[in-house]
């Protein structure tokens, strides 16, 4: 290293092109320091996050090619950390040469005012820094080919012609976010969101209505604030949010530095995807903007796409990127004396011009989407992936459909999808609801997918604009003529059919594989395994009703009564019972506690003595005959490794007493009695769901059970909210609200009807 190396100030280093121009500066470049803007995130500081970059598949080559113990000195002696965010950044005292300004949201549709903060309030925050400093860098700021909008033909490699005022926007948006707060808070607002948590969580608990409710709420605002931002971005003649804030970004960097008298160069990428030469082929951090689409169709979820076949899709790798920064981080500002174009006097103020440059292959190695489709339905024609039964899909073929079919057709599907949604819950839990709830699932969840691709992509796969990159190609011919191949950035040299089989592709089905090979491993450890952990600190808690057995408190209600009457009586007392049946089932639907307090009213004036000598004959050999194979088994199962067994339920004490050996303790409801005689009222309030959830944490306190290791069965959605506090929870038999929760969380269903 030289004793004056060239001071790099590098922002969005831990994002995909960030990292990579990092590991370019110091694979490449012997004579660069390289400072990055990281801000801490969680309980690990900006410092830590940019050492464990060096670790990444990005800089595996270089790492191999000087050693670890080498690759560790540089890193440390060539890096540094300025800890913090680009809004609040305080003054920059160490002088820097080169500024490289690639921090930007990675999504394309976020809420208005994230995006404004990221992509203009982050470049307000380092061009101030900058100028309160004094200091002079070349700035490189990293933009995008979109910044020009909804448009058609050449784009040229100059400002954008608008006169949108970024100030006047960006208030906009931090107020909007502010209104949407205020509209989410307002009474009507909130009622609604009241009911419908109260429709879908009541059994589990107010606290968990409560949590629903304010959930909802969350997501209202940032939903109206996404609306908010496609829309505004539209209105004003931009395809997203995205696009929009990266240009008035652009406008910002011309205003703020060009416009003050500093170097300025705007690189912008097209779409950038998986690396040709550099750091290795196929390099790839995560999924870029074409590859959820690509791997959608390889998955046989995209059966049409409602696309141009002749629009050009702008594709570069990211190393092409990284070479052009890297050209100018260390060919300086000098060699844009080509590339410099007047700002358009919406952006300009006294001072120099800014010099642009497009790093795109539609001008010079154009990609007709049609072509990049048939390379990609060639290759997993030959390679294709595999459903969830190992065998191979097969690619469905697109004929690209001229008018909107495909959005009709979806739109009808999603239709139907909500209409079985609220049918399902109103269904009994049955194997075969289960199964149609299952696959209700998936086809919401296609059809989700489906969605987010047609509104994102359709443009980008239907755009007729084509990006000039004469400037860029320009300073790749000013390099050196010794800059190994793998530096230059002259897209002509690319092969799009050799890139999408043989690079790209390869490297993005690898990744996909890794990716659900990660989720299978998470999804075994979070199973259960037969061989329970042997340990005295583990608890297994046990629901009755329909997890341990077959019946409920009607069922043990009627059997009791049933024996308990003359023949004469019996009838009268069944009707009365199947003629309250509405009024039950309408108080389990709300709440478990409200239904049990309601249909123990029925014990009143039932004798003690009388339920004791039933419960010690039949009616005690027929609660234990209702104890389910699998329950048997599972229990044993726990015992024999030592784990404490508790029995919960809210059936009364006096019943459940036949099964109660079972189990080290049992919790159940018990009932007032005056004279030997129940008074139909409970004396403690029942044992049921968020109730259920508090009691467990006490006694998992009183008695040094670990939760987190610990076990826990139920069948309903009322038990979610205990069940969850549990390291390995199960749905035994669930009814079909704890079927979908189970399902979403990987919880283990079983059913215990046989051994």
């Amino acid at each position: 290293m030289t004793e004056t190396p060239t001071r790099v100030l590098l922002t969005g280093a831990t994002g995909f092109l960030g990292q990579a121009v990092l590991e370019r500066l110091l694979s490449s470049c012997e004579d660069v320091h390289v400072t990055a803007v990281v801000r801490p995130k969680g309980s690990q500081s900006g410092s830590s996050r940019l050492r464990q970059l060096l670790h990444k598949p990005s800089f595996r080559t270089w790492r191999e090619a000087v050693g670890e113990e080498r690759a560790e000195e540089v890193f440390a002696e060539r890096t540094s950390v300025l800890e913090g965010d680009l809004t609040g950044l305080s003054e920059i005292g160490e002088p820097f040469d080169v500024v490289v300004h690639s921090a930007s949201t990675v999504s394309f549709d976020p809420p208005i005012d994230e995006a404004f903060r990221t992509n203009v309030g982050g470049a307000v925050g380092l061009y101030d820094a900058l100028r309160a400093a004094g200091q002079d860098p070349h700035v490189i700021h990293v933009s995008t080919c979109y910044v020009g909008g909804i448009a058609k033909g050449l784009r040229p490699e100059a400002s954008v012609d608008h006169d949108v005022d970024w100030q006047v926007e960006f208030d906009a948006a931090v107020r909007a976010a502010d209104t949407a707060q205020v509209e989410s808070r307002s009474p009507e607002r909130l009622e609604s969101f009241i009911r419908e948590a109260t429709r879908t969580h009541g059994k589990e608990g107010p606290k968990t209505v409560a949590r629903a409710a304010e959930a909802a709420r969350q997501e209202w605002v940032r939903s109206r604030l996404v609306d908010h931002g496609r829309t505004r971005a539209q209105s004003l003649g931009w395809t997203d949010i995205y696009t929009f804030t990266k240009a008035l970004g652009e406008r910002v960097a011309e205003q703020k530095w060009a416009g003050h008298g500093h170097r300025l160069s705007i690189v912008r990428p097209s779409i950038i995807e998986s690396a040709l030469r550099h750091p290795f082929p196929g390099w790839i951090d995560g999924y870029k903007v074409a590859d959820p689409l690509i791997m959608a169709y390889a998955k046989g979820a995209l059966p049409e796409f409602p696309g141009l076949p002749d629009s050009v899709l702008d594709v570069i790798p990211v190393d092409f990127v990284v070479n052009a920064i890297v050209a100018l981080a260390r060919g300086g500002h000098r060699e844009a004396e080509a590339a410099r174009v007047p700002l358009t006097p919406a952006a300009s103020s006294p001072g120099p011009s800014a010099a642009y440059y497009q790093v795109c292959s539609g001008a010079s190695n154009p990609l007709p989407f049609h072509q990049m489709y048939r390379s990609v339905r060639s290759y997993f024609l030959e390679h294709p992936l595999q459903d969830g039964h190992g065998n191979p899909v097969v690619v469905p073929e697109w004929r690209f459909p001229a008018n909107n079919s495909m959005e009709r057709g979806l739109a009808v599907k999603e239709k139907l999808a909500a209409v079985g949604v609220r049918l399902s819950s109103v269904l009994p839990a049955t194997a075969t609801t289960r199964e149609w709830t299952n696959s209700l699932h998936r086809m919401q969840t296609g059809l989700g997918s489906l969605r987010t691709y047609v509104d994102l992509y359709q443009n980008y796969t239907r755009t007729e604009m084509i990006f000039d990159d004469t400037h860029l190609r320009r300073l790749d011919a000013s390099l050196p003529d010794v800059t190994p191949e793998d530096q230059h950035f002259d897209v002509r040299a690319i092969s799009w059919p050799e890139y999408w089989q043989e690079v790209h592709l390869p490297a993005l089905t690898e990744m996909t594989r890794a990716y659900t090979r990660a989720r299978a491993a998470s999804r075994k450890r979070t199973g259960r395994s037969r061989g329970l952990t042997q340990g005295a600190d583990v608890v297994a808690v046990f629901d009755l009703e329909g997890t341990v057995a077959g019946g409920n408190i009607i069922t043990q209600y009627a059997l009791l009564r049933r024996l308990e009457l003359s023949p004469l009586q019996w009838p009268a007392e069944l009707g009365e019972l199947v003629g309250n049946a509405p009024t039950y089932v309408k108080a389990e639907r709300r709440d478990r506690g409200e239904f049990i307090r309601a249909f123990l009213r029925r014990y009143e004036g039932v004798s003690v003595a009388r339920v004791e000598e039933l419960v010690a004959g039949p009616l005690g050999r027929a609660v234990a005959q209702s104890v389910r194979p699998g329950a048997l088994e599972r229990i044993r199962e726990h015992r024999a490794a030592g784990h404490r067994t508790v029995l919960v339920t809210g059936s009364l004490d006096l019943l459940v007493s036949p099964i109660a050996e079972l189990f080290d303790d049992v919790v159940a409801g018990r009932m007032d009695q005056v004279d030997g005689v129940l008074t139909g009222y409970l004396a403690t309030p029942p044992l049921v769901d968020e109730a259920r959830a508090q009691w467990l944490k006490r006694y998992a306190q009183d008695h040094g059970l670990d939760l987190s290791r610990s076990y826990g069965y139920g069948d309903s959605v009322a038990d979610a909210s205990w069940l969850s506090l549990v390291g390995h929870p199960f749905a035994v038999n669930p009814d079909l609200s704890l079927y979908r929760r189970a399902r979403k969380a990987h919880w283990p269903v079983e059913d215990w009807r046989r051994a």
